[in-house]
């Protein structure tokens, strides 16, 4: 039994609405259905206000006006919010303000806590037109306030350069009328496993002048990238103090576009399919019948017997373990090459001498861009599930909270 009367006023079916449906500070007048939607009018109860202008406290009440607020849902129903908010006199700066309410911003006609909703509705619906109908809204509020939140989301997530960043590219979209495709370059922070910003373009003073805002580029001691020019001129400059590292990965698939070519070539009935798909894989991971018949298929192909050996060497080289070792066998390799009359192989032994250091530092950090290339494939699954994107702010506000 209830003795005490604050809790019986407590147990009031119009206390527990009020606790529901009302904001802080305001006291509930009255709550009735009005065309299908629950309308719930209530003022605010504070004794005095704070002028915005001069911050003088003011009591002077001298007219009031009612304001309609669209609010979180309540059981699928629309809740609307009807404020009859005060309007004070200063007497410091002789002008009037009107009282602020707690959990709506000014010039706003809906509640912080329905834009969290439609956020909710974003994330748990499969497309926008859902979330439409379930709050009974349109598209254009509800594109304003997804990209609102995305971008505040992020805002919470800033903090200076780590020691360990990763640096690639994946495709954006065909330009229209230009018959070209745009790329959009993603930087993953290795130590923290997320990814942390996304530019648009891949050149290096593009690079350098999104990338400013971040602070402590000092702080950078490693970067991963893939064996592109732009992208290591733009870490030479960007970060002082790092040591650029080459993608093991885009190493080891340099030979395959020469061995593609040539196999186009030789391969030309059904029966060597097979040993086709043999000749691109690892031979570590071959039977040993199969690597029987690739020797001897191979025995009647010099050119592609080459660059087989090649791939091979590469992926042994990248087994050594010490940067000496490696040093002294990337020199026993790239002069072996010096020998060969493959143009293929020349322009490849060239490639590796200008990324010569890019290539042995991966023998002191072991460090690669695989998680990178993870944050790419996420990517194809936001523009998938987007139907594609045409601005690319938007787009880069779906990818960072997807991969945050």
């Amino acid at each position: 039994m209830l003795t005490n009367p604050d809790e019986r006023e407590d147990r009031m079916p119009e206390k527990r609405l009020a606790r529901v449906l009302l904001l802080p500070e305001l006291e509930l007048l009255r709550a009735h259905r009005n065309s299908g939607a629950l309308e719930v009018e209530a003022r605010k109860t504070s004794e005095m206000e704070v002028c915005p202008k001069c911050a003088t406290p003011s009591t002077k009440v001298y007219d009031h006006r009612w304001v309609t607020l669209r609010d979180e849902p309540l059981q699928r129903k629309v809740v609307v919010l009807r404020i009859r908010k005060r309007r004070f006199s200063c007497a410091t700066c002789k002008r009037p303000f009107t009282e602020p309410v707690g959990g709506v911003r000014k010039g706003y006609r809906t509640t912080e806590r329905y834009r969290k909703a439609l956020m909710w509705g974003h994330e748990n619906f499969s497309d926008l037109k859902r979330v439409r109908r379930f709050f009974h809204c349109s598209a254009g509020l509800i594109y304003g306030v997804v990209y609102e939140q995305l971008e505040r989301r992020r805002r919470t997530r800033l903090y200076p350069w780590p020691s360990r960043i990763g640096i690639d590219e994946h495709f954006f979209r065909h330009e229209k009328g230009l018959y070209r495709r745009s790329f959009v370059t993603v930087i993953v922070d290795h130590k923290n496993r997320r990814l942390m910003e996304v530019v648009n373009g891949k050149q290096s003073a593009q690079l350098e002048r999104d990338l400013d805002y971040i602070p402590g580029r000092e702080n950078v001691q490693w970067v991963a990238l893939d064996m592109c020019d732009p992208y290591k001129n733009f870490a030479q400059r960007f970060f002082p103090n790092a040591r650029l590292v080459a993608d093991k990965f885009h190493v080891l698939r340099l030979v395959t576009p020469a061995l593609n070519r040539y196999l186009r070539q030789v391969v030309t009935n059904r029966e060597a399919l097979p040993l086709r798909q043999k000749l691109l894989r690892n031979r570590r991971s071959l039977k040993p019948v199969w690597r029987t018949r690739l020797s001897k298929w191979l025995d009647t192909q010099p050119a592609l017997r080459e660059l087989y050996e090649l791939k091979e060497a590469l992926h042994r080289f990248y087994r050594i373990r010490g940067h000496g070792r490696a040093k002294r066998a990337f020199v026993r390799l790239t002069d072996a090459m010096a020998h060969s009359r493959l143009p293929e192989v020349q322009k490849l032994r060239r490639t590796l001498m200008r990324w010569r250091k890019e290539v042995l530092n991966y023998f002191v950090s072991r460090l690669t861009n695989a998680r990178t290339e993870g944050f790419n494939g996420k990517a194809k699954l936001v523009k998938r599930r987007g139907y594609g994107y045409r601005s690319f702010e938007n787009y880069r506000l779906q990818l960072l909270n997807a991969c945050r």
